[in-house]
């Protein structure tokens, strides 16, 4: 795998080795499985067959007779309090076939497991929906009092006139495109550890915001927060998904009532099942050009399928329009949505959130664009593409305020947009303009195409950040920070800015991260804003501490500050080399309580939009008499800024790559329409791609210093997986002229489009659900 970088930069732009948070407690690299109490007891949760239903009665008598079980928490032993807003803590309705209804605790896990079993509930089931569409029928059955919208009113979000836009457009498009749900299929499932010290509680769990998720536990439990302390420990791999559940409330209440320590794992089909999904559902997409190739006009309609639970749906929602409203230049946009309740596992958050769905409609109706235009796709994004100055229009930000992530007004220029660059240098490295042989010249079966898609998200602002900097007796810099690492390599890559800003090795910062107890408030790991946000709140922290080493060293130094300098852990008098003070030195002088900065804001810009890029490149391979399709040849090019480390930066767009050929071409979790029943939550069913699916990548990073983001960094961590899916449609197109609008894209549906299989007729169709022509 090839990947190109931009010059090294002292420790920032270097492969530095990950980082692991040891626990305070144990002193090693723990995650959220490994932990373990003396006394602690295992928990296992009671779970719904039924996709909706009233909880009659629960019965847990035979369970607390077993041998072995220290406690049982039923929804009348809980707090009559909201995890969410639609959440209770438990309840006496369930909404879908997995839903928490009863938790045990036990010596060990079988006895737990066998407890959980001997708990008796009577149900009265109910009708239920598992089809979004369905269930924004008025007779639909109501999943929560006030109807199944999953937000309190639909998403209406619009620039310009779309009518106007329509009626001066010489060719309309419309498509209807249908996303599957589909898990993170995480190695690692969540799990949470809650303990007791009277009437303290502290907590070890998989989490993105350890600070949020303190104030739901005191809210929850009704206890104050300073008597919550949440702890998160490494995690292998979050993709955003690794909370928005119960798991860390009935953990707490378990160990209350056994007055022992308790930890609640998920097992894997708990974790597809019970866990948090992609977003499903149907995008209508609408968009209008001229003979020359210019866009008049685009207007998208989506229906989400939320599952039984809000959790992230307003923000799956936005994200799900961004790349309409905001990646082509266009002066009429439009974009509706309705996240929908349904009797179906829940939707949360992961990766990208709506990113994916929302660029898998508009670059494969872009691409059809391209054609009945007589364009090639990579001339027509050329074309159309977003520029530097941004959208035409009308600033509606007061000017004072930090400009939105995902704008909807035009008249505001980008901080940064390499998306031309990531255009032209992907195109020329993938040889976009080579000549190419769709046919297979040794196997008549085999047809080849080639797809490219482009891509628009947020640069990583978001929310407010905080961070402190101080400098112990034995010269080392010690980093605290809030926030969680999620397995991006977040405390990595903030690791070496502070070195960096401090001039002393990698080595020598000492990460402190993700535990209420001494660490400023922040808030979730999510939305690629990481590295932006707490990296910027790190260089604003290391000013203020530099300013203080060099006002104390200046008094020990007998200089003004004027005169020295900062170099390798140490201070300088210019001109006079026999005159330094290293950090261990003036710490021991003034007592390290004196060296610390400290910095809490919200990271952005006033005058700018500030947002990441990316152009994807594909070649594919499909077996017209199997179906199967494989990914020959990939080519990211990305606009994150400067990329503060190179192996994070590669292992973030080839993961991501990786991961969402399942959303293109194989993953779905599918509810069996009769019973409401998840149907393939494991492995083997699920069908997540593996080694032998991944292609050969290279990765690209344009020349890009933001001005704006820290040392001129950019988000990076989600937006590769933004422009898979549509690059690899596109490609199919290219090598067997069927435009699938429907994913994944299984080899049972290619045969279906091929009309190769027994029960089909044998013919090709222009689109997978045939549509109108251009």
């Amino acid at each position: 795998m090839t990947t190109t970088f931009p010059l090294p930069y002292n420790t920032v732009g270097q492969s530095a080795p990950r980082r692991e948070l040891p626990d305070k407690l144990t002193g090693a690299a723990v995650y959220s499985a490994d932990i373990s109490l003396p006394g602690m007891l295992h928990g296992v949760i009671v779970r719904s067959p039924h996709p909706h239903a009233n909880v009659l009665s629960v019965d847990a008598s035979d369970a607390l007779a077993l041998p072995g079980v220290r406690a049982v928490v039923t929804p009348a032993d809980a707090p009559e309090t909201w995890l969410a807003p639609d959440m209770p803590v438990l309840d006496t309705r369930v909404r879908f076939a997995g839903d928490e209804v009863a938790a045990v605790a036990a010596d060990d896990l079988d006895t737990a497991r066998r407890a959980a079993s001997l708990v008796r509930v009577e149900y009265e089931p109910l009708p239920f929906v598992t089809d979004p569409v369905a269930a924004l029928e008025p007779d639909a059955p109501q999943i929560h009092p006030g109807g199944n919208l999953a937000i309190p009113e639909p998403l209406e979000l619009e620039r310009g006139d779309v009518d106007a836009g329509f009626a001066a457009a010489d060719i309309i498009l419309e498509e209807t495109y249908h996303l599957p749900t589909h898990s993170a299929t995480p190695l690692e499932p969540r799990a949470a550890l809650a303990a007791w010290d009277g009437d303290q509680l502290t907590v070890w769990k998989s989490t993105r915001g350890v600070h949020v998720d303190r104030g739901v536990l005191a809210s929850v439990l009704r206890l104050d927060a300073g008597r919550v302390r949440v702890i998160g420990p490494n995690m292998g791999g979050g993709y955003g998904n690794k909370d928005e559940s119960r798991i860390a409330v009935l953990a707490a209440m378990l160990a209350r009532r056994a007055s022992r320590p308790v930890r609640i794992e998920y097992s894997r089909e708990e974790e597809f099942v019970a866990g948090r999904t992609r977003h499903g559902g149907r995008i209508t997409l609408r968009i209008g050009v001229t003979q020359d190739g210019d866009i008049t006009a685009i207007h998208g309609d989506a229906i989400l399928d939320s599952g039984a639970y809000q959790a992230t749906a307003p923000n799956v929602a936005r994200r799900t329009g961004q790349g309409m409203l905001y990646l082509y230049r266009c002066p009429n946009v439009r974009f509706d949505c309705r996240p929908v309740a349904t009797n179906k596992p829940v939707a949360g958050s992961y990766r990208a959130l709506g990113a994916p769905q929302g660029h898998f409609a508009l670059e494969t109706l872009m691409d059809r664009a391209a054609e009945v235009v007589g364009m090639d796709p990579l001339a027509f994004r050329l074309r159309n593409r977003v520029p530097p100055e941004g959208q035409a229009g009308q600033r509606e930000t007061p000017p004072d305020e930090i400009v939105d992530g995902q704008p909807l007004e035009g008249g505001i220029p980008f901080s940064s947009n390499g998306l031309e660059e990531c255009l032209r240098r992907g195109a020329a490295e993938f040889g976009w303009d080579d000549p190419f042989e769709n046919n297979d010249p040794d196997d008549p079966f085999i047809r080849r195409g080639r797809g490219m898609s482009m891509m628009i998200y947020r640069g990583g602002v978001g929310f407010e950040a905080a961070a402190a900097l101080s400098i112990d007796t034995d010269g080392k810099v010690r980093l605290i920070s809030g926030v969680i690492d999620v397995g991006e390599g977040a405390v990595t890559v903030l690791c070496q800015m502070a070195a960096e800003a401090m001039s002393v090795g990698y080595e020598d910062v000492l990460p402190h991260f993700a535990d209420t107890e001494d660490t400023p408030n922040a808030p979730i790991t999510a939305g690629s804003t990481a590295t932006f946000g707490t990296g910027t709140a790190v260089l604003r922290a290391a000013d203020q501490l530099r300013a203080r080493v060099l006002q104390a060293a200046a008094d020990r130094l007998d200089a003004s500050a004027e005169e020295l300098t900062i170099s390798d852990g140490a201070v300088l008098v210019s001109g006079r080399p026999d005159h330094r003070i290293s950090y261990a030195e003036l710490a021991q002088a003034v007592g390290p309580e004196t060296l610390i900065g400290e910095a809490a804001l919200f990271p952005g810009s006033t005058d700018y939009i500030v947002n990441s890029f990316g152009a994807h490149f594909c070649e594919v391979e499909v077996d017209t008499a199997t179906g199967r399709v494989r990914i020959n040849r990939y080519v990211a090019a990305h606009d994150s800024g400067r990329i503060i480390n190179p192996r994070t930066a590669l292992n973030q767009a080839e993961g991501a790559i990786s991961q969402m050929l399942g959303f293109a071409l194989s993953e779905e979790l599918i509810t069996d329409t009769p019973t409401g029943v998840t149907l393939n939550g494991s492995y083997l069913e699920h069908k997540s791609p593996t080694i032998q699916d991944f292609p050969s990548i290279t990765t690209i990073f344009a020349d890009v210093v933001d001005p704006v983001g820290p040392m001129g960094a950019k988000a990076l961590g989600e937006v590769p997986a933004v422009g898979v899916a549509p690059a690899i449609a596109n490609a199919l197109y290219d090598a067997i002229g069927v435009r699938f609008t429907r994913l994944p894209i299984t080899p049972d549906r290619v045969l279906d489009a091929l009309g190769r299989r027994e029960d089909t007729p044998a013919a090709g169709i222009p689109s997978e659900d045939a549509p109108p022509s251009g």
